[in-house]
């Protein structure tokens, strides 16, 4: 497993931008197919982006779509969701998941290293 911690979290109004980051240790990060989740309160662990292990193809949500980006820089260990046009439904608490070779990258279950989150909410 790789070790994982979020940050850049916060309270925005809505049309807000954050910028959420992920540092990644403990293996070759390049390895790894990496996700961000979130969850509401009251609901289910939901899939919000991912990318590749070259950062090469990304991977979004029906509901994040032209708002959200992800992306990594594998020179610094580092995965990044850079959120735009933040809406009060987007507020959860955001993980970061890594996984060398998920079987379904939408899946919480695919993945097998996760963050302790970084909570993002979003003020109408």
């Amino acid at each position: 497993q790789v070790l994982l911690k979020e940050s850049g979290g916060g309270l925005v109004q809505a049309g807000a931008s954050l910028r959420l980051s992920c540092a990644a240790s403990g293996r070759t990060f390049r390895n790894y197919f990496m996700g961000w989740f979130r969850q509401a309160p009251g609901k289910e662990r939901e899939f919000v982006a991912a990318i590749n292990w070259t950062g090469d193809s990304t991977y979004y949500t029906d509901s994040v779509k032209g708002r959200f980006t992800i992306s990594r820089d594998n020179a610094k260990n580092m995965v990044y969701l850079q959120m735009n046009s933040l809406k009060p439904e987007d507020t959860a608490l955001y993980y970061c998941a890594a996984d060398s070779l998920p079987r379904a990258y939408t899946k919480s279950a695919s993945y097998d290293s996760w963050g302790q989150g970084t909570q993002v909410t979003v003020s109408s």
